[in-house]
């Protein structure tokens, strides 16, 4: 390698070792032995200083503190107002060169030149609530969301989109789902499974599909815009209940749970319905925010087998409990020999839970639904008073909806709303055609 203060973070250059060569841009090293290149692709490449035997100085290089002249925004009376609210993930975000750091962009202005499509599609209103990743998401964060929902929608806008990190964006859109309660217009939730300075970026799609959904229809509910498939060539509208995230990197990680996407929205921008039994929009209605209680305390675990009763003890000075059965509802309670004894304990533990707070059964299986009554230890558990019967909620959705329904009604009456469809989590058929 040259000299140090020869080269620069930011600088595009070629480097040559023994195998192969690389172009890319130079980016900071938290090792003094390695060079670190972001290469075309967007990937990161680490290579030993030791290795290199040549660098070339490219002609293109990457200015990082330049400032680019933004576009001016300019109200068009005849199209929709949508606002973006910014909690994280890598929509609105590129990578700094000279730092190796992600830098935000949020306002309109900026929204804009990232993504100038935008301005033929809707008005533009754009600002950041927090930057964080959405693993880091509480029962506050739900609530100030839902807060700044309702400002939004006072001031009149014809729709909202949230940014948000793909982990835990499931979670959102069902708490969204629920503390919004008469929604009068659509509020989107999108992510980025691939961060905007790679070529493979899903981000500019995702986020003007959902553009494109929110100003060509009358959808008026909570839900999900992400891709279909692996290509660039369609997105989906998901259900904010009924979605989940089944891969930790694939752009179309995102997929239905017993039932059906509301629509396709082609990268031309088409819109082709598969689900129309949605809420429209009706900015007669009055937004009703019912919020979470931020030091209430819910659990979710996922049973297994081997396991012991000190588990479920945890969950003794809980507020309520979800728990992610096998199959139909089935839990580790039967004592069968001597290497079973220990199913006795948890069995009483879980009767003596059920008898203070709301305990809640799911399934792993995910698909499908919960049946209690067609084996003996499932009658057994709904004779201890847990609750899930028939229900084809996933895990998570349970999860938030039982936190919402201690947040916001007696105890006495948490069991009966666990089980009647208040937003989309339970339907009341599985199909055939709903199964992957």
């Amino acid at each position: 390698m040259p000299k140090k203060d020869e080269f620069t973070p930011g600088d595009s250059v070629l480097l040559t070792t023994k195998e192969k060569q690389y172009v890319g841009v130079l980016m900071p090293s938290p090792n003094a032995e390695n060079v670190v290149l972001k290469l075309k692709t967007g990937y990161n490449m680490v290579l030993k200083k030791k290795s290199i035997t040549a660098v070339k100085k490219e002609k293109a290089t990457v200015i990082v503190q330049e400032k680019t002249k933004l576009p001016s925004v300019q109200h068009k009376k005849e199209l929709k107002t949508i606002a973006i609210l910014h909690t994280g993930g890598t929509i609105a975000s590129e990578i700094d060169y000279a730092t190796g750091g992600v830098v935000g962009r949020f306002t309109p202005e900026e929204i804009i030149a990232k993504y100038p499509q935008l301005t033929e599609t809707a008005n533009v209103r754009s600002r950041l609530l927090r930057n964080m990743s959405s693993e880091d998401m509480r029962f506050p964060h739900y609530n100030i969301l839902a807060k700044e929902i309702q400002k939004e929608i006072k001031e009149g806008v014809d729709g909202i989109i949230i940014t948000h990190g793909t982990d835990t964006i499931a979670y959102t859109s069902a708490a969204l789902a629920f503390a919004l309660e008469h929604l009068p217009i659509p509020v989107i939730l999108v992510g980025s499974q691939r961060s905007s300075d790679r070529g493979s970026s899903d981000a500019a799609l995702n986020l003007l599909s959902a553009f494109r959904f929110i100003s060509q229809s009358d959808f008026g509910e909570v839900g999900l815009c992400m891709h279909e498939t692996s290509s660039d060539e369609s997105c989906v509208l998901l259900p904010a209940t009924k979605t989940r995230k089944f891969h930790t990197s694939r752009r179309d990680a995102f997929k239905t749970v017993n039932a059906r996407p509301f629509a396709r929205i082609t990268k031309e921008g088409k819109i082709t319905w598969i689900n129309q039994q949605y809420h429209k929009v009706d900015k007669a209605r009055k937004l009703v925010v019912k919020p979470f209680k931020e030091d209430l305390k819910v659990g979710l675990l996922k049973t297994h087998t081997h396991m012991y009763a000190k588990q479920f003890e945890v969950y003794s000075t809980f507020q309520g409990l979800v728990l992610e059965g096998t199959g139909m509802g089935h839990l580790p309670i039967n004592t069968l020999d001597k290497e079973t004894k220990e199913h006795e304990k948890i069995f009483k533990v879980i009767q003596q839970l059920a008898k203070k707070i709301p305990v809640v059964i799911t399934s792993q299986t995910l698909f499908g639904r919960i049946n209690l009554n067609v084996y003996s230890p499932g009658r057994v558990l709904k004779e201890a008073g847990v609750l899930g019967d028939y229900l084809d909620i996933l895990p998570e959705t349970a999860f938030i909806k039982l936190a919402w329904l201690l947040s916001n009604y007696p105890k006495t009456q948490v069991a009966a709303l666990m089980h009647e469809n208040l937003r989309g989590e339970i339907t009341k058929r599985s199909l055939h055609e709903d199964f992957l």
